[in-house]
């Protein structure tokens, strides 16, 4: 039934497109006559055995997402024997992923479905992969994150909740991701006189199915130790005297019993009308993060010291920060300097 629905729905989504096929609707009917080899099989069977570069089998988020993919813009090929699935086919399938506006998932979806048939093709089942759009896996909505002014996260740091100002400072000027700021924990900060060093070492996620679940920060390079700027010092300091346990292991920013981890949602109920009240009804949170870096960039840090303070594996995040503060227009002007 559930492969019947995703081609059904492939079909009926061609049809509005005007991109409907009739070899790619009889190419499908055909390969449904057998289960054997089919691409959600095998997809599935990848999942389980799937590792990183570091030989790590997939973390249970990324399990949960992939998954998703596969029940939502991949079960197009629910059913499909591997060999059924051609360019042709992958083609119309990403035209109609396109039109629906998503255009993230869209690339994520055909990542996925990439990588899987890579692995296809390594174990002899496919004779080449059918995934040959150029460009599929970079194409984006587009929506650029833009940070908060320093005025705006004044008043969003007043306006918020008294015990969660401390978690919007932190993230705005450590840098820190939301599972990671929400993992945090008493043991994590070193505090001594006007500094305060937060370790990240690890993050909590949570997915449908498996809750809250604790575990390595999103990349190696996510483990790290953060120097919070000076004038921030006292408000965290002031937190952890008046909102948090006396235990080492007692969250920083815990749920309302004190105990269990903060969920989105939950924060979403206080951030949201504090943002209303700073101008930004649009800004995500984790748009202190880029606030962080961007500020970080401009007191002239290398690429490789925002890279290290962000947590990414790659300089590529760090070049955008360093635009984002007009480095590369300050050096610019340098070198006209040295031209003269």
């Amino acid at each position: 039934m559930t492969d019947a629905r995703g081609w059904l729905s492939m079909q009926q989504a061609a049809i509005v497109k005007g991109d409907w096929s009739p070899t790619l609707a009889r190419r499908q009917g055909e390969a449904k006559k057998s289960r054997a080899g089919t691409f959600t099989e095998y997809a599935e069977q990848w999942m389980l055995t799937r590792t990183n570069r570091h030989g790590e089998g997939l973390r249970d988020r990324t399990r949960v997402e992939y998954q998703r993919l596969l029940n939502g813009p991949l079960s197009s090929f629910d059913g499909l024997r591997l060999n059924a699935i051609t360019p042709e086919m992958v083609r119309e399938w990403y035209s109609v992923q396109v039109a629906s506006g998503r255009l993230t998932q869209a690339a994520r979806a055909y990542g996925l479905l990439k990588s899987v048939l890579a692995t296809a093709l390594e174990d002899g089942r496919i004779p080449t992969n059918p995934c040959l759009v150029r460009g599929a896996q970079n194409a984006s909505t587009g929506r650029k994150v833009e940070p908060p002014t320093s005025a705006e996260l004044a008043v969003l740091v007043e306006a918020i909740t008294d015990r969660y100002k401390a978690a919007v400072i932190i993230s705005a000027w450590g840098g820190l991701r939301f599972g990671e700021l929400t993992e945090l924990r008493r043991k994590d900060l070193a505090v001594t006189d006007d500094t305060v060093i937060v370790n990240v070492t690890r993050a909590v996620t949570h997915t449908t199915g498996l809750g809250f679940v604790v575990g390595k920060t999103k990349s190696a390079a996510g483990v790290r130790s953060v120097m919070l700027p000076p004038h921030v010092s006292e408000a965290v300091t002031r937190h952890l005297a008046d909102h948090v346990d006396d235990s080492p292991d007692a969250l920083l920013f815990p749920a309302s019993d004190g105990v269990t981890h903060l969920a989105a949602s939950t924060f979403a109920k206080h951030f949201y009308p504090a943002r209303e009240r700073a101008g930004r009804p649009d800004m995500p949170f984790h748009a202190l993060r880029h606030y962080g870096a961007t500020k970080f960039a401009q007191t002239g840090a290398t690429l490789r010291e925002i890279q290290e303070r962000i947590g990414h594996s790659t300089v590529a995040a760090a070049m955008r920060y360093q635009h984002s503060a007009g480095r590369d227009t300050e050096l610019a002007r340098r070198m006209s300097d040295l031209a003269e």
